[in-house]
């Protein structure tokens, strides 16, 4: 379906069953799928080459976010050194967004899942704004939920009736940071407040005023403030400067630690202007020293993480988000992306991500989305790889591995082990699958090594059967397809009995089970291998070259079952032999009669 809504020459909307289907107007009808006849109203192509729909999709109504003339900017030369500090906001950005809002029991289940994560700040609502969110901190207050180490963070309106709501909520609590804020960018002014910037800038002093107030009152709570400009990206930045600055003045006196945190309400430049914009702010805030710069960034252009990143080189010490990145519109920023992205460059997030699929099911279980298979670092597929020439060059990283090494193993940016995840996940095979995730599913699963030549010949087996089936392909599938093609005897062709001379020459004596009865060969080589191949041509009048032979134990000691691999040319004509046996010897001489009896079955049957 189209991204537009079209419309036809007199301007009615199609319905959903008059809209194009998802191919060319014109392909052959045997080749579409499900290619329902289209009316004669219907839009054609060639009208939408030649803009002959009414749509709305017209850029030239927007203007591009203005940028900051910042020529010595200072954080393009700068590396993340060091985790920020986190401040968790699932219980309340988070919450605000879903369909249906945490419940009760929802909102302990997140809790608890931040604790053990390790966030030492925690927003847990606004519970000024509904008795739900009120009661939530009552519970986490009254029932002794909240660690030493954690301080619970709960937001506000520059509103006084809102702000005593919100330390009556507080009573209690060890610890605490209040959250106050206002908007001040020119579209709130101008549609929302209807007011200059004195106006927008009085509102937050007497916001800060009457939390200093408060806090004054309630003397036995270790209070922190924190003041939010919102909208702080779509601001101007002077004007940023000249409220927070008036803000801190009101706080200072009180010697409460103060929080600047600077919103990315809505995402509106590239994470370079964000960032300009948060080292100008930094560079030219007065109170700079005294204060602690937060960032909260959100999704709408799909570079959240991305700002909070250069924000954070830019100055910030304090990062706002939630786990996995829920949120208002697009969301929020996502914590796990950017503390992960801090993990895979040696640096310690101060966060324990090493179970994520419990948080994966944590917070869908919250939040009632679920998790998209290639979200980073936490999705089902994003340790996968179907391509050939992945998992053949992931298949050779792993083997070259060492203990005590740096991880370096292609297209794996991280270990998956790291985050409870297993290999087994990393490698899996559908018709795009090369013979590299065969052969590593392969040596996982079954202990075999195969030679080249049999892991070109497998794959290709395999692709087949992907290719027939539109489908992945399990381990499973994977190790039954091998043994009906490889391991089990062909046609009933398998040895028994045998007995190996050693004179000149190795000379062989051979029981060999056949569809017709029980076989006896005898044949003389410089081996074993070459002995059965001389009593086989004896017997059937066939010419075996045997092209290539491997051999390898399954296992370690001497109880060991061997695995033997043979490529054979037999009449002209190549075939791989395979066999596992209870040694070497065993083992070989069975691969030789797989490899050999598939052309005597073929001749059987012509």
């Amino acid at each position: 379906m189209w991204g537009y809504h079209l419309r036809n020459r007199q301007g009615q909307r199609y319905r959903a069953s008059q809209l194009p289907p998802p191919y060319p107007v014109g392909l052959p009808a045997q080749s579409r799928r499900c290619s329902p006849s289209l009316p004669a109203t219907a839009p054609r192509l060639k009208d939408i080459s030649q803009g002959n729909l009414n749509m709305s999709f017209d850029h030239r109504k927007y203007r591009p976010a203005p940028v900051i003339a910042l020529t010595d900017r200072q954080w393009p030369n700068r590396v993340l050194e060091r985790a920020p500090l986190w401040c968790a906001v699932d219980l309340r950005d988070g919450n605000q967004a879903l369909v249906e809002p945490m419940t009760v029991a929802q909102k302990l289940q997140m809790w608890a899942l931040m604790v053990h994560v390790g966030f030492k700040h925690i927003e847990v609502g606004f519970p000024a704004a509904s008795q739900p969110d009120f009661d939530f901190v009552r519970e986490l207050i009254e029932r002794d939920l909240i660690p030493e180490d954690v301080t619970i963070q709960v937001l506000v309106q520059a509103r006084e009736d809102l702000i005593a709501r919100t330390f009556e909520s507080l009573k209690g609590a060890k610890r605490a940071i209040v959250h106050v804020y206002n908007s001040v960018n020119p579209t709130q002014r101008n549609y929302v407040f209807n007011s200059g910037k004195e106006g927008v800038k009085a509102i937050a002093v007497q916001g800060a005023r009457w939390v200093r107030d408060h806090a004054a009152r309630n003397p036995g709570t270790e209070w922190s403030f924190q003041y939010s400009p919102e909208s702080f990206s779509s601001t101007e930045v002077e004007f940023a400067v000249e409220v927070c600055d008036a803000v801190i003045d009101e706080w200072r006196p009180a010697g409460r630690p103060m929080i600047l945190n600077l919103p990315a309400t809505v995402e509106v430049s590239t994470p370079n202007v964000f960032a300009d914009q948060v080292e100008w702010f930094c560079r030219h805030l007065k109170a700079r020293p005294e204060v602690s710069i937060s960032i909260h960034t959100h999704n709408d252009r799909g570079c959240g993480v991305a700002a909070a990143e250069l924000a954070v080189l830019a100055g910030a010490d304090r990062i706002e988000g939630t786990l996995l990145g829920n949120g208002e519109r697009t969301g929020n920023m996502d914590i796990v992306t950017m503390a992960m992205n801090l993990y895979s460059q040696g640096i310690d997030p101060e966060l324990d991500l090493s179970d994520m699929d419990a948080i994966v099911a944590t917070v869908g279980a919250c939040t009632q989305i679920a998790l998209h298979p290639r979200h980073p670092y936490a999705g089902e597929l994003v340790y996968t790889a179907f391509s050939g020439s992945h998992q053949d060059a992931i298949r050779k990283s792993l083997a070259a591995e060492k203990p005590d090494a740096y991880w370096d193993v292609a297209y794996l940016p991280i270990d998956p082990a790291d985050l409870g995840r297993s290999y087994e996940a990393v490698i899996r095979i559908n018709s795009q699958s090369g013979k590299g995730g065969v052969t590593y599913l392969l040596e996982r699963d079954l202990g075999l090594q195969l030679p080249r030549w049999l892991q070109i010949d497998f794959s290709r087996r395999v692709q087949a059967q992907a290719e027939a089936s539109s489908s992945e392909i399990s381990p499973e599938q994977i190790r039954a397809l091998f043994e009906q093609h490889y391991l089990e005897p062909v046609h009933g062709y398998r040895i028994g009995r045998f007995q190996l001379g050693h004179d000149s020459q190795e000379s062989l004596r051979l029981e060999l089970q056949t569809p017709n009865g029980t076989l006896h060969l005898s044949g003389e080589g410089e081996g074993a291998i070459t002995a059965l191949v001389n009593g086989w041509e004896r017997q059937t009048g066939m010419h075996i070259d045997v092209l290539d032979y491997s051999e390898h134990a399954l296992t370690a000691g001497t109880e060991s079952r061997a695995a033997a691999y043979v490529l054979l040319s037999v009449d002209g004509q190549r075939m791989c032999g395979v066999a596992i046996g209870r040694d070497v010897v065993n083992a070989s001489l069975q691969a030789v009669i797989n490899g050999a009896a598939q052309i005597e079955a073929l001749r059987q049957t012509a």
